[in-house]
């Protein structure tokens, strides 16, 4: 367990240090979770070694979401000024994703159609 977390950290160490080194638009996080990702298919016994941890991990998820709850409860007065606003935000950028859900479906449904169709279309001996 010692050897898989040391790995998380330090993946997620070297994202941070080159997202703030960099001044770059992605959080470390992010970074480090995509150095972990060519780590382990790079090199198949860094996923053996992480993954067991991982699921433990990702078995308790949720009570990771209570700093985050408490941190909305205690900024209660900020967020309720800006309530309205925020919620028009949030049904705007939900409707936005769904759209695009939605386009890249049917774009890629056309592009396989076309696909199909033209076979289709040939006569069958």
């Amino acid at each position: 367990m010692i050897p898989a977390v040391t790995i998380l950290l330090v993946c997620q160490l070297i994202g941070e240090t080159l997202a703030r080194g960099l001044a770059l638009p992605v959080p470390g996080p992010v970074l480090g979770m995509a150095l972990l990702l060519a780590g382990c298919l790079a090199v198949p016994r860094i996923a053996q070694i992480v993954m067991p941890t991982a699921q433990g991990i990702l078995a308790h998820l949720s009570l990771l979401f209570v700093p985050a709850g408490v941190g909305v409860i205690s900024h209660l007065d900020i967020l309720g000024g800006s309530g309205p606003a925020l919620f028009v935000v949030l049904l705007a950028s939900t409707a936005l994703a769904l759209v695009a859900g939605v386009l890249t479906f049917v774009g890629v449904a056309w592009l396989i159609g076309n696909k199909s169709d033209t076979a289709q279309s040939e006569p069958r001996p």
